[in-house]
C-alpha cells in the first residue's frame, strides 16, 4: 500500500515506523512531506522512505495521504495541496479537531477518513475512533482500517460527532492519566517512599487495575466496591475524593475538552 504522509512529527513517524514493521507498506511505499530539512534526514536515514518538502509531490502515486500535519497548520497546507489529490485516493486524517467539511473544501476532494487516535498509537496500544464519508469505497475502508489497526484497537462510527467526543474522552484522555500517574507517586514520595519505588508501584498498579477491568467482565464500580472495606483505608481514601467531588471535576474536564476540540473545528460554543 503506497502512503504520502503530509507531516512527518512524533506521530507521522510513529504510524509510518508501525506500519513498516508489520510489512503493511514497505520503504519504498512511503513518502513523507515533511517542511523541517533535520527532520526529513533524520526519516530517510532511519527508516528509508522517500522524503519531499513539497506536499503536492508527496502525494503522486499515493493510495493514501495521511493527513497528520498540527491543527494550525492545516489552513496553509491545504492551501497548498488544493487539485494534488486524485480523485481515487483516500485522505485519512488525524488532525485534532479538522472537520470533514474542511478537509473537503479545502482539497476540493470526496473521499476522506476523519480520525482521533491518542499518544499511545507510539507503541501500538492506541485508541483511534474514525469516520468515512460516503465516497469512500468499501476496499477504501479496509485500507483504513489496515493503517488505524496498527496503531492499536480502531472502532469505526457513522457520525462525525462523536469523533468531537472521541478527541475529549480517548484523543486527550492519556494526559488525564498521566496527571493522575504524576501526582500519585508525588503523594507516594511525600509519604517517604522512594521515587523509583513509588513510579513502580503505582505504575503496576493502573496496568494491574486497567486489565482486570479488560478480563473481568465486571463494571469498574463494581470492581472498586469489592475493594473497599467500610472503614478500611480505601474507603478513607475515597471518602476524599467525594468530599471533592471527583467524579464531577472528571465529568467538567472531559465537556471542556468536547467543546475546545468542536471550537478547533470552526464551531462556535
Amino acid at each position: 500500500m503506497k502512503i504520502a504522509f503530509i507531516g512527518g512529527g512524533t506521530m507521522g513517524e510513529a504510524i509510518a515506523s508501525a506500519l513498516l514493521g508489520k510489512g503493511t507498506s514497505s520503504p519504498s511505499e512511503i513518502s513523507i512531506s515533511e517542511p523541517v530539512a533535520e527532520r526529513r534526514d533524520y526519516l530517510k536515514k532511519k527508516h528509508g522512505v522517500t522524503v519531499t518538502g513539497s506536499s503536492r509531490d508527496a502525494v503522486r502515486g499515493a493510495d493514501v495521504v495521511l493527513m497528520s500535519v498540527k491543527p494550525q497548520s492545516l489552513p496553509e497546507v491545504l492551501a497548498q495541496m488544493e487539485g494534488a489529490v486524485r480523485s481515487d485516493q483516500l485522505v485519512l486524517s488525524i488532525i485534532a479537531g479538522a472537520k470533514i467539511s474542511t478537509i473537503r473544501e479545502g482539497l476540493k476532494h470526496g473521499s476522506i477518513v476523519r480520525s482521533m487516535p491518542n499518544t499511545a498509537a507510539q507503541i501500538g496500544m492506541g485508541m483511534t475512533v474514525w469516520t468515512a464519508t460516503s465516497e469512500v469505497t468499501p476496499s477504501q475502508k479496509d485500507s483504513a482500517r489496515a493503517i488505524l489497526a496498527v496503531m492499536g484497537k480502531e472502532i469505526y462510527v457513522d457520525d462525525e460527532k462523536s469523533i468531537d467526543m472521541a478527541t475529549a474522552v480517548s484523543g486527550s484522555g492519556p494526559a488525564y492519566y498521566f496527571l493522575f500517574a504524576e501526582a500519585w507517586t508525588d503523594a507516594a514520595v511525600n509519604l517517604g517512599l522512594p521515587r523509583e519505588m513509588a513510579k513502580a508501584m503505582v505504575l503496576q498498579t493502573m496496568l494491574g487495575s486497567a486489565r482486570l477491568i479488560e478480563t473481568s467482565g465486571k463494571e469498574p464500580a463494581e470492581l472498586r466496591q469489592m475493594v473497599t472495606s467500610q472503614g478500611g483505608t480505601t474507603a478513607a481514601a475515597l471518602g476524599i475524593f467525594e468530599a471533592g467531588d471527583f467524579k464531577n471535576l472528571v465529568a467538567r474536564a472531559i465537556e471542556a475538552a468536547y467543546k475546545r476540540a468542536r471550537e478547533l473545528g470552526g464551531e462556535k460554543p
